[in-house]
């Protein structure tokens, strides 16, 4: 699930009794002197703090480093350009906008670089600088690549690819993809063949088109100046992603069959907008209600006009069921229930349905499709629609055939993460990333051998770059514990693994074009990400950007740290690695309130050094400090950066490790951190909203009381990609899902709880929290409440909201936490 953000403001209140009767306390007596952290301040747009810095590359020259900032009081994002040597950093002019770089990918020889500025593709002779600009229109363009001998350029506009030639200067299409019969295939049929036999004027016209149309295909296959002629795959399929070779000789088409239906789609409705009307906005499908469609792939041979289907067939594995048990078991119960056409329905495939596979990076990803700079192979890395199994494979071009190099197989669910792949300089070996171990590893294979694993186990590495000269893959990694993340690299030939940077909070990098730099993003708890410069090998580190206020600057002495602790589980040999916070003034002659914040998305890692995505709630956490709290923040079971058994730990059972491991946090803080067991309060956003009410719909009585921000309440009405890799599907596993829900508990509310959610959220649909609410209304329940955000979607983006938000929440922890007696 998406990671949460946590907000509030103009709100529709409801309650068990009057619409407005939500929890209020009587505010503290005022102290002598004003608290120098205030709610107002923590919730104001984050514009007060300084923005973080974003998206930073290189220039083609390597001297010099391009990142955005954010506007203050827009979202529109400013350019900036620092030397990377001077490290003096200068905002670009509108002017300075049209000759600025972009991301540029390079030829073998780095001679040639081909970058898109403004949407156009650029290109440039590196040495001379002679910058030429190869498209002016306003097509989005993607996947720009540059072949190995830096003669062809090319980019996708949707599924069309466009290759631009260095020897003419020439932009051509490189393929003609049309999704209907070829009219060359078409035969007469028997009325029209009766015709042709009694009319000759008929077959005289007949033959006549017939050799126009052979004239003129003649011609095209003799000129290369001429368009290409169209490559034809029926009326039964649509094209769903394509990828080119850089040598522009191949192309690889995906399709997915016409007639599939993704199911129907539920609403949000826009009640505050522009027309003053109530606007309803289609949002996601339900899991198991047609997910991801069966995709199948076509070789493009564009020289020989050639087309190949690449089977499946042969995948190892492709005809196993791994559901088999389940879904016996539930066939079963379906036909003894008298639903056969449901049971019907659940029957396993011949050939289990499998689709590309996508490589994250940062919020969004790309397919894994990857082509040797050279042109001369192909990787695709496929994933079991079933979520259990991942194939890398190569394919022949000789026989047409997918070989697998490589299989992955996990019984809960094949990771999101940890998917990258490519290949090494010599255009015949393979690197890939894998959880086989236990842990994400680095992998390199050559295609007729074995693969050699380049790092270890018992940490993660991600995010690996190959440095120019072929020698070196980099690294992000928190070998050093599981929350210091910094930049390592391994030989090629392998060896051990260096530590490059040492900030302990690495969030992102970037290799220089000639491989003797990393531009590094990297942050700590109250300094958001900042752009620093460090050589290869690990010396010269130096920082180039502070992006914070003088404002935010002034308060910086009134931040705790976050100690890291690891709390003993009493369900194993196991600790639950955590963030504790507690004020320089703890008075331990005295029992304290505490706050567990649980964080979002499930597998999201927020107990590390990093600037937190949930800054707001950090901020808003030593405001409770302020008060006499402690509060707690754990990286659950299920959570990122502890390996696969961590979060394969919640598969069919969501939210029952969790709960364990959020008890043990609670009994930690009462045996070592003088907590008064009978106040201790939960919260969180969605994955962490899910988890709120869990707790007090799983273990009346533990928490004092609890706030949901935007929480799925009902698994059966998230999405499929997310919900049926941890949970299967509903239809064929609905014990998962009953036991996964916090609505199938809301007979045991008995402790105060508060929901929000943003009207307008398509991710996780507001229906979740106001169908448990109609839940609690029916079971006569007390003390709950329920405040809407007509403005706002999963992640909450209005200052007002976010302080509506949170001034709830502390006021209910007040009264139902803090000064309960």
């Amino acid at each position: 699930m998406n990671r949460v953000a946590t907000a509030g403001l103009v709100c529709l209140l409801a309650s068990t009794g009057a619409l407005a009767d939500a929890p209020q306390a009587q505010a503290p007596a005022p102290a002598t002197t004003a608290p120098a952290i205030t709610l107002e301040q923590i919730m104001a747009d984050p514009d007060w703090i300084g923005p973080p810095v974003e998206g930073e590359y290189w220039s083609v020259d390597g001297r010099s480093i391009y990142y955005k900032l954010k506007r203050k009081g827009s979202s529109i994002r400013d350019l900036y350009r620092v030397d990377a040597a001077t490290g003096t950093p200068v905002k670009l002019s509108d002017a300075e906008l049209a000759t600025a770089d972009g991301p540029a990918v390079f030829d073998r020889a780095h001679d040639r670089a081909a970058f898109l500025r403004h949407g156009d593709v650029f290109v440039r002779e590196v040495a001379s600088g002679t910058t030429r600009q190869v498209t002016r229109d306003d097509a989005r363009k993607f996947g720009l690549q540059i072949s190995a001998d830096g003669q062809r350029v090319s980019w996708s506009q949707g599924n069309d690819w466009f290759v631009w030639n260095a020897s003419t200067g020439v932009v051509s299409l490189a393929a003609i993809l049309k999704t209907e019969d070829d009219p060359a295939d078409a035969k007469p049929d028997q009325l029209e063949r009766l015709q042709l036999s009694l009319f000759s004027t008929l077959r005289a016209d007949k033959a006549d088109k017939d050799a126009v149309r052979k004239r003129a295909d003649q011609l095209d296959a003799e000129n290369p100046n001429r368009a290409p002629a169209p490559f034809h795959f029926g009326d039964k399929v649509r094209v769903a992603m394509t990828s080119l070779s850089p040598n522009a000789r191949w192309l690889l088409v995906v399709t997915v069959p016409k007639s599939y239906q993704r199911g129907k789609r539920p609403d949000v409705i826009h009640y505050v907008n522009e027309s003053g009307y109530p606007e309803a906005e289609s949002a996601r499908t339900y899991v198991g209600r047609n997910g991801a469609a069966p995709q199948s792939f076509v070789l493009l041979d564009l020289q020989g006009h050639k087309q190949y289907p690449l089977s499946v067939e042969d995948l190892p594995g492709i005809h196993d069921d791994p559901l088999h048990a389940l879904r016996a078991k539930r066939i079963a119960e379906l036909k003894q229930a008298g639903h056969a056409d449901e049971a019907a329905a659940l029957a396993a495939p011949k050939t289990r349905p499998l689709s590309v596979n996508f490589v994250m990076s940062g919020e969004s990803g790309y397919p894994a499709i990857v082509w040797s700079h050279d042109g001369s192979h192909l990787a695709i890395e496929l994933v079991a629609n079933d979520h259990k199994d991942r194939w890398i494979t190569s394919v022949d071009f000789t026989d047409h055939t997918l070989v697998t190099q490589n299989r992955l197989t996990d019984p809960a669910w094949i990771n999101w993460s940890f998917n990258g792949l490519g290949w090494l300089p010599d255009n015949r070996t393979l690197w890939f990333e894998s959880e086989a171990s236990g842990w994400a590893q680095l992998f390199v294979k050559p295609l007729d051998g074995k693969a050699r694993a380049l790092t270890g186990t018992g940490f993660e590495v991600s995010s690996p770059v190959l440095s120019p000269d072929g020698k070196w893959f980099y690294v992000r990694s928190n070998k050093q514990a599981p929350y210091d993340y910094d930049v390592y690299r391994v030989a090629v030939a392998g060896g051990a693994l260096e530590q490059v940077t040492h900030f302990e909070g690495t969030d992102d990098f970037k290799l220089s074009p000639d491989g003797s730099k990393l531009a590094v993003l990297h942050s700590s708890a109250y300094v958001p990400p900042q752009l620093a410069v460090v050589n290869s090998d690990g010396s010269g580190a130096r920082d180039l950007t502070d992006t914070r206020t003088p404002e935010y600057k002034a308060m910086s002495s009134l931040w705790t740290e976050p100690e890291f602790v690891k709390v003993p589980s009493s369900h194993g040999n196991f600790g639950i690695w955590s963030k504790y916070y507690q004020s320089k003034d703890y008075d331990t002659s005295v029992t304290h309130p505490a706050v567990l914040f649980v964080h979002g998305a499930g597998y999201l890692q927020d107990v590390d050094k990093n600037w937190s995505y949930y800054f707001r709630e950090q901020m808003f956490h030593n405001l409770l400090l302020q008060e006499g709290y402690v509060v707690l923040v754990m990286d659950y079971r299920g959570s990122a950066g502890y390996g696969r058994d961590w979060r394969d730990a919640i598969y069919r059972h969501m939210g029952h490790p969790e709960l364990e491991d959020l008890l043990d946090g609670k009994a930690w803080l009462v045996k070592h951190h003088h907590v008064d067991p009978k106040r201790v309060g939960v919260y969180g956003g969605s994955y962490g909203g899910f988890m709120t009410e869990m707790a007090l719909l799983r273990a009346p009585g533990e928490f004092a009381a609890g706030a949901a921000l935007r929480a799925p309440s009902d698994w059966t009405s998230y999405n499929d990609g997310y919900t049926s890799d941890i949970l299967n599907t509903p239809q064929l596993d609905p014990e998962a899902y009953r036991i996964s829900s916090p609505i199938e508990y809301a007979q045991n509310l008995q402790d105060p709880l508060l929901m929000m959610h943003g009207l307008i959220d398509n991710n996780v649909m507001p229906g979740d929290t106001i169908r448990l609410y109609q839940r609690f209304i029916e079971l006569h329940k007390k003390d709950f409440w329920m405040s809407l955000y007509p403005t706002e979607r999963h992640a909450f983006e209005h200052a007002d909201d976010w302080y509506d938000e949170y001034r709830r929440i502390h006021e209910l922890f007040t009264q139902y936490v803090k000064d309960k007696r």
